[in-house]
């Protein structure tokens, strides 16, 4: 059974802030990540990915740079910056808050 967007759609920036954590990734990176994490339950569309990757950076909490692979195509990897591991700290506290809410409501 797969997971509704509806219920992950407005988190999309917390997970690849997330992702992006621990190391610099790229788009088909980070969406393989997030399908393997799942189980493949979940998987972002690659519009959605990029969308989002524009917000992040014209919000200053993620930046791009291209990469210098010596075989393949080239790619656009993306890393966060300070500002962005702030706002995935207090995004994160939001959910915790939120989740909380939730399962007293429906629990």
């Amino acid at each position: 059974m797969s997971l509704t967007s509806d219920i992950i759609r407005g988190h999309t920036e917390t997970i690849i802030m997330s992702q992006l954590k621990n190391a610099d990734s790229y788009g088909y990176q980070i969406n393989k990540t997030i399908k393997e994490k799942t189980k493949g339950q979940y998987e972002v569309k690659e519009a959605t990915l990029y969308t989002a990757f524009r917000r992040l950076e014209q919000g200053g909490l993620i930046a791009s740079y291209w990469g210098d692979e010596a075989s393949g195509a080239r790619r656009k990897y993306y890393s966060i910056t300070e500002q962005g591991r702030t706002a995935l700290e207090d995004s994160l506290a939001e959910w915790h808050r939120v989740k909380q809410i939730v399962d007293s409501l429906i629990f």
